[in-house]
């Protein structure tokens, strides 16, 4: 099961209205087990990051206020990408066995569709939830 980022926007009664993705958009965030792998994981933890490590115990949901702070965590992620793909690389069971640069190319490319919705949120007032 993978793990999946939408941008949503609340609603003036309440509760939220999921947006459709876009067609040249993707809303993969990650397989299931990458809530504690990765995003969850040490590395990321280390970092200070207080968003993505929420995701080793729920799923996660930023609000609209809290987006450009999302996406200084996003640009943080991404410039440590060493270390995180050093601990892929060294835990059992994530996957077939996969080269630091292939570990490092997967996180990337997710992050790349977590800020894609994180910008489409920023633009018009909504929120991100990965779950």
């Amino acid at each position: 099961m993978s793990l999946s980022v939408d941008v949503y926007v609340p609603r003036a009664e309440g509760g939220i209205e999921v947006l459709d993705v876009p067609p040249d958009s993707s809303d993969v965030a990650g397989w299931e087990r990458w809530r504690t792998e990765v995003w969850g994981s040490e590395p990321v933890r280390s970092l200070g990051a207080r968003f993505f490590p929420r995701l080793a115990t729920e799923d996660l949901t930023v609000a609209p206020d809290e987006v450009s702070d999302f996406l200084a965590e996003c640009d943080l992620l991404r410039t440590h990408l060493a270390p995180i793909a050093d601990h892929m690389a060294a835990e059992p069971g994530t996957g077939p066995r996969k080269s630091h640069a292939e570990h490092a190319d997967d996180v990337s490319r997710r992050l790349d569709n977590i800020v894609n919705a994180a910008r489409r949120a920023l633009g018009i007032g909504g929120g991100v939830i990965i779950w």
